[in-house]
């Protein structure tokens, strides 16, 4: 038998310690799994507009591209197309929404110069390259909002799983030991009185 169980004082008061402890625990919990969840709602709406760019700025680029390939021919794009140097400049940060780190990815901003020269080409392959890098920027933004969604939504659902725990198993337990104790010593309480009652007696007898 679990001594924390024996009908002392120090173990109730222990278990009523223990009972509050584990209310308040499901309480934060609780306001943790609220705010988690504003969070990944404000997420996927963020997400959604993102994508909705992306693929409106994606038809803009391809237009501007096959308009580019007509103008100045696909080889001499595909030249110019292997001046543009690799991107390297992404990073990862991170930043904490209520112990949940989210990333954050960062890049470089691209030169406001191209590759080419002005002279030499035609408007529409300046688009193209405006839109293509907008891509590139929406796709950098749209990484980090889906990866937050995905950890926030792992998040909440450890966090979910922990405040059950405590609301359908620690809470009732610690209850009912408190209400089992607090029963044990009022009856040990009313045994004590009632002896102390007839040994009076028996004193007033004698």
């Amino acid at each position: 038998m679990d001594p924390n169980t024996f009908p002392t004082k120090g173990n109730l008061i222990a278990a009523k310690n223990s009972l509050a402890l584990s209310r308040q625990g499901f309480e934060l919990m609780d306001k943790k799994r609220n705010i988690l969840i504003r969070e990944l709602m404000n997420l996927i709406d963020e997400a959604k507009d993102i994508q909705g760019q992306i693929d409106s700025t994606f038809r803009a680029a391809y237009e501007a591209l096959q308009m580019a390939n007509i103008e100045h021919g696909l080889r001499y794009v595909q030249e110019i197309s292997h001046t543009i140097p690799v991107e390297d400049s992404v990073r990862i940060k991170t930043r904490s929404i209520m112990g949940t780190e989210i990333p954050l990815v960062e890049a470089e901003p691209s030169g406001a110069n191209p590759t080419y020269g002005y002279y030499s080409t035609r408007k529409s392959l300046d688009e193209a390259r405006s839109a293509f890098e907008k891509v590139k920027e929406l796709t950098i933004k749209l990484s980090t909002v889906e990866n937050s969604a995905y950890r926030l939504a792992s998040s909440i659902k450890k966090t979910q799983k922990r405040a059950n725990a405590l609301k359908n198993i620690t809470i009732p337990y610690y209850e009912e030991l408190v209400k089992n104790i607090g029963d044990a010593l009022e009856e040990k309480e009313r045994e004590e009185f009632t002896r102390l009652k007839v040994i009076k007696r028996m004193q007033g007898k004698a």
